[in-house]
């Protein structure tokens, strides 16, 4: 059976995502980002970095939110399978998202929701809305051409990019200029699988 070490209120939530996407039997390993739970002897001959998530699957041991999809959608059969096309194209956009949008992200989801309300800074949250105009312009274009962004269905493409724009749900980033984004992201927040990590969120 897989394994990931991680929790729903991480990065770990997009592999949580996608394990239920694929429909494989998955065990979830609890693990926080506290340094006492991933600086363990055992955790560390998994994943060095002391991070998480981390995916046991049989002899192989995956770390890194992105590559650990990418790998299931070429691994396993079903809905979410991806040949070379789409796994190019998934890479592409997986990458893109992580350099161009995520720390943009984080650091908005941190001074909107995150931090205590007297340690946030509402400048740093203007500033990351500000900069996330332009690779949210880049989506809005490609989406304005197709309702996926690998193919004619839902992909690991749309997952990957999905699971990192969702933090600006969080954190009320304004998507009303980017109305072919907005559309894209209800739809791909819409789906049972993503429900039910939510729900597990949620109910910690």
């Amino acid at each position: 059976m897989l394994e990931l070490y991680g929790n729903a209120r991480s990065r770990a939530m997009r592999c949580l995502w996608m394990l239920e996407e694929v429909g494989q039997p998955y065990r979830l390993v609890e693990k926080s980002v506290r340094a006492d739970d991933l600086q363990t002897a055992e955790y560390l001959a998994l994943n060095p970095n002391a991070r998480i998530p981390t995916l046991v699957d049989g002899g192989r041991v995956l770390w890194e939110s992105m590559a650990i999809n990418l790998y299931l959608a070429l691994r396993y059969d079903g809905p979410m399978h991806a040949g070379p096309e789409v796994s190019g194209i998934a890479a592409q956009w997986s990458f893109w998202a992580m350099l161009e949008a995520e720390g943009h992200l984080f650091d908005l989801l941190l001074h909107r929701s995150l931090l205590p309300d007297f340690t946030r800074d509402a400048s740093h949250a203007e500033r990351a809305e500000l900069l996330l105009g332009k690779p949210l312009r880049i989506l809005d274009e490609a989406l304005s051409r197709q309702e996926h962004l690998a193919g004619e269905h839902f992909t690991v493409a749309d997952l990957n990019v999905a699971g990192i724009l969702a933090w600006g749900k969080m954190a009320k980033l304004d998507l009303a200029p980017h109305p072919h984004v907005k559309t894209w992201l209800d739809r791909c927040l819409a789906r049972p699988a993503y429900a039910r990590v939510r729900d597990r969120a949620r109910s910690r």
